[in-house]
């Protein structure tokens, strides 16, 4: 198992590279890098891209200039343009910035803000407690829940628990993550009704005061709304992907042996199927983890007003500001990678026939 995983760690190094090769190249071929979204600033434009929303023809000669150069028309000295060129690193070819991107990567260095006093990983290790918080309360809660009733969906298969129960799994899936996030807000959150749960942030402005015991409430009571808003649509995937699996290794010969030898229900369910059936659940937890860390919490976290590593990133590559971008996009695909290997692992640990060394020989 040990040469397993050091092949696996091992194969993060060309898959990260494959990763950052194909996005700063088609970064490459953007429009609206940050030295255009600084001179469209200065000119009170505000935003670069205000270029590409509306105006015609005329708005885009006036930012980029008729001659398909942002100095254009804008008046401003060529120095000035080639000096903040220097400044964001441009002045070199794009080939020569990739690798000494890469170069800086292995030493840890992922470079400062290009519009933040601040440097990357110190941005990145800031708002990293948000985004843990939402994909691992979420990840566990959906796995606490839906474990349990998918095994008891599967005993009672056919029943009417479960037909009801999988008619509320499927509205639950239907509903669309960012809506059913409104929702709540309006419901729960100073909307249109009850005034229950806070609209925005992690604690409390008074939560250093507070007690132990209330720090714990008032972090709980923050964070309610947003995993519950995350969990829906992993909570009704792993219920029928629990449910199916229990299915399948109910009807196999060794149950039906297990049963005639006279052992319990209980001891049938989770001391010979629960081990068996529980793989394929295993092996859904990187999906779910990423998909909750990664996908879910830009939307859940702009809703909820919660500064976290997916707004920060969405932010970065609204502003073209590249070395947040870069820098959190490598740690998304480092973080993805590895836990896709703990998953391996959780394998073994549920089923320690199971060889991955073997396999793959």
């Amino acid at each position: 198992m040990g040469a397993y995983i050091l092949r696996r760690l091992l194969l993060i190094i060309p898959t990260l590279l494959g990763i950052m090769i194909v996005n700063f190249t088609l970064v490459q071929f953007v429009p609206g890098g940050p030295v255009e979204q600084v001179l469209a600033q200065m000119q009170g434009g505000g935003d670069v891209f205000e270029g590409f929303s509306g105006g015609g023809n005329d708005v885009a000669e006036e930012t980029f200039g008729s001659d398909s150069e942002y100095i254009g028309a804008r008046g401003l000295p060529k120095e000035f343009i080639e000096e903040l060129e220097k400044e964001f690193g441009f002045d070199k070819p794009p080939v020569e910035r990739f690798f000494n991107m890469l170069w800086n990567y292995m030493r840890l260095d992922f470079g400062e803000s290009y519009f933040r006093s601040i440097s990357v990983i110190d941005l990145v290790l800031e708002k990293m407690p948000v985004s843990i918080t939402l994909g691992l309360w979420s990840t566990l809660i959906a796995y606490l829940v839906s474990i349990p009733l998918g095994i008891r969906k599967a005993v009672h298969d056919g029943t009417s628990f479960d037909t009801w129960t999988s008619a509320a799994i499927i509205v639950a899936y239907a509903i669309p993550g960012f809506l059913f996030a409104i929702l709540l807000l309006v419901l729960f959150a100073g909307g249109s009704y009850w005034q229950i749960f806070p609209l925005r942030g992690l604690t409390s402005e008074n939560f250093e005061e507070l007690s132990l015991l209330g720090k714990i409430g008032d972090y709980l009571w923050h964070i309610a709304l947003p995993v519950f808003a995350s969990t829906i649509s992993a909570f009704a995937t792993l219920t029928l992907l629990t449910k199916n699996s229990f299915l399948d290794e109910i009807k196999k010969h060794y149950v039906m042996t297990a049963r005639a030898k006279g052992l319990s229900e209980s001891r049938v369910l989770y001391g010979h199927v629960f081990r068996n059936a529980m793989l394929i659940v295993i092996a859904g937890f990187p999906a779910v983890f990423v998909s909750v860390f990664f996908g879910g919490s830009i939307i859940i976290e702009t809703i909820f007003s919660l500064d976290g590593l997916g707004r920060l990133g969405f932010e970065a590559a609204v502003s073209r500001d590249y070395p947040v971008m870069f820098g959190t996009l490598f740690i998304f695909g480092l973080i993805g990678l590895v836990v896709n290997i703990l998953s391996d692992l959780m394998y073994v640990l549920v089923d320690p026939r199971i060889d991955f060394e073997k396999r793959e020989g």
